[in-house]
């Protein structure tokens, strides 16, 4: 293969070996390849995957947590053609049935003992989706209508390796990589559709202004989610850095993980740094091995930052912004910004992407005052899947998507996030959105009417609060909707209070007065 950047994620399992051969590519328990022995492994999933029947423009779903499985499955789908369906690990069943039946997946990659759930049991409580031929089990027992991960592998043979070679020089920089699933104001969950070209080039920036090379990176951040997946594994293989993938964000696993493996970048949100730096034993760990952070979603404070820098030793510290609709990045710190722009702003549009501060009408408002953060680029998503009037109302025709999100860009264009345009409240750095877990929560035999806020949470940052009319002559219980919430949908999701109320307010136009529900919700927790 040739010296030059990589335009597909294909192209970029090759570039990786065969510049980074014998460094160490991933480590995972026993498991320490080098990135010539982890292409291996990927090229013998891609050919089972061939012999399985995986075609190109397939879907295959992965539900699980960090792992070199989890890497190996979805690289091997890529070499193979097909489309990586990540689902979040905190899903229920009938979420990640949702999310499997809407994309049509033909195959799904799980696991049966994390954090002592059974996924597949969970998936089987439901109407298994019509589409899906064969469930994989990467770890944990595994149910007689399943195939263990090994069984698959074994299905490869020297004629399908053949075929991995043509298939993954079929694939092309404008073909599908990712279908990535987010939740929706407007209820259900909503697959963006994500190219190789576009993934590849953002993470290339991405890995360039914060300057990963040859690092060994423990990614905390799941592999579901854009960071983990693009600003994790992929950036690894752009860059020559170790994957190391860490299951469960937990501050002490993650303290100790850093002497051992001689961690050099550790992404997170700032609450994983804060406590860290508030550990009684800090000064008996060797952190000498940090080098750079990347951190964001939450307001920071600028001590943290300094502090950061001079007793954790990090070198470079960085904060962005991005979405799944733009391939998960827009905006990027530069690691050499004064730490009051780094703790207060999301930076500024990284090369080839445009982001600007529009008011209703779609037109710029000055520098300094508030309105709709809009994106345009390469990096812009080619649309939801099977769903154009949810595409046509985020992306406008002049080719802006729309974040619905408020900011206010500074004169050198870092822009602060302020707000949210509708109702979307972030549940310990998960956006949850009061439309689904409303549809949700209608399934529930004693709900007429529902409706949900996001309240304040010195924990979690906001947490939901939800106002439910009873159905007639029924009596539901607080308690027993919060359990049956928590049981049915992930746990970012269930509101953690519920008020029985006789009526929801109303405008002139029959909608929702959520403002007038918050005020009542915070009212209500303080007295």
């Amino acid at each position: 293969m040739t010296s030059q950047e990589p335009t597909t994620i294909a192209q970029l399992v090759d570039f990786a070996a065969d510049r980074f051969g014998d460094l160490e590519g991933i480590v995972d328990g026993e498991v320490r390849w080098t990135f010539s022995e982890l292409r291996t492994r990927i090229r013998e999933a891609s050919a089972a995957l061939i012999a399985s029947g995986i075609a190109p423009g397939d879907r295959v779903g992965i539900w699980a947590p960090n792992c070199w499985e989890w890497a190996v499955a979805a690289l091997g789908t890529h070499l193979a053609g097909g489309i990586v369906v990540p689902i979040n690990t905190r899903f229920k069943g009938r979420e990640a049935a949702y999310v499997l039946n809407t994309a049509r997946a033909r195959m799904l990659f799980t696991v049966t003992d994390f954090l002592d759930t059974d996924y597949v049991a969970l998936l089987t409580e439901t109407d298994l989706p019509a589409s899906i031929e064969e469930i994989v089990v990467l770890r944990g027992s595994v149910p007689a209508t399943c195939s263990s991960f090994t069984d698959l592998l074994a299905r490869a043979t020297t004629a399908d390796l053949d075929q991995v070679d043509e298939r993954a020089a079929a694939v092309g920089a404008d073909d599908l990589c990712n279908i990535m699933f987010t939740s929706g104001t407007t209820g259900s969950p909503k697959g963006a559709m994500l190219t190789h070209g576009a993934t590849c080039r953002a993470f290339r920036a991405w890995s360039d202004v914060i300057g990963l090379d040859r690092d060994r990176y423990l990614i905390i951040n799941p592999f579901f989610h854009s960071f983990g997946l693009n600003a994790g594994i992929l950036a690894c293989l752009m860059t020559g850095s170790t994957i190391i993938p860490h299951p469960v964000f937990d501050v002490p696993s993650v303290m100790q993980r850093i002497p051992e493996e001689r961690i050099s970048m550790l992404p997170g949100p700032p609450a994983i740094y804060q406590t860290i730096l508030n550990h009684p034993d800090l000064a008996t760990f060797d952190f000498s091995t940090l080098r750079l952070a990347v951190t964001g979603a939450a307001a920071i404070p600028v001590e943290m930052i300094l502090q950061m820098r001079d007793r954790l030793g990090f070198e470079k510290v960085v904060t962005g912004y991005g979405l799944t609709e733009s391939t998960g990045i827009a905006t990027m710190c530069r690691h050499d910004d004064d730490p009051g722009i780094i703790a207060s702003t999301s930076g500024r549009a990284i090369d080839g992407v445009e982001v600007c501060i529009v008011d209703p009408t779609g037109t710029e408002v000055p520098r300094g005052e508030p309105g709709e953060i809009v994106v345009r680029g390469y990096n812009v998503m080619v649309g939801y899947l099977d769903d154009p009037t949810r595409t046509a109302e985020a992306i406008d025709a002049d080719g802006w998507l729309h974040t619905g999100d408020i900011g206010v860009m500074d004169p050198d264009g870092n822009i602060n996030i302020t707000d949210r345009v509708k109702d979307m409240f972030i549940n310990g750095g998960f956006n949850a959105y009061p439309a689904e877990i409303e549809n949700l929560m209608m399934n529930h035999p004693s709900i007429a009417q529902v409706a949900v806020v996001g309240v304040p949470d010195p924990r979690l940052g906001e947490v939901g609060y939800a106002f439910v009319v009873p159905a007639a002559g029924t009596d539901p219980q607080p308690a027993e909707l919060i359990a049956w919430c928590r049981s049915e949908m992930a746990n970012y999701k269930a509101p953690r209070f519920v008020t029985i109320t006789d009526a929801l307010p109303l405008n002139a136009s029959g909608k929702v007065l959520k403002y007038e529900l918050r005020d009542q919700a915070v009212a209500l927790m303080e007295g």
